[in-house]
């Protein structure tokens, strides 16, 4: 007799393919946005080069640069 079944469990409730929708990603903590955070959040490495672009981008865009990049 097993003792858990996730097959069973998972058709009575919600399904768990369903995509989250956008108003639930983008939430920001209240914390400043950083250009380390509009580097980390665009793929690319921590450079002195790639800091400078992010600095730029966050003084022309302010924090929404990073929801911006963010799916």
């Amino acid at each position: 007799m097993p003792t858990s079944q996730p097959e069973a469990s998972g058709a009575s409730g919600p399904s768990e393919d369903r995509a989250t929708p956008d108003k639930l990603l983008h939430a920001r903590t209240g914390t400043e946005v950083s250009p380390e955070d509009i580097v980390l959040a665009s793929g690319k490495d921590l450079t002195p080069t790639t800091l400078e672009w992010a600095k730029r981008k966050l003084a022309a865009e302010g924090p929404s640069a990073l929801d911006k990049l963010l799916p």
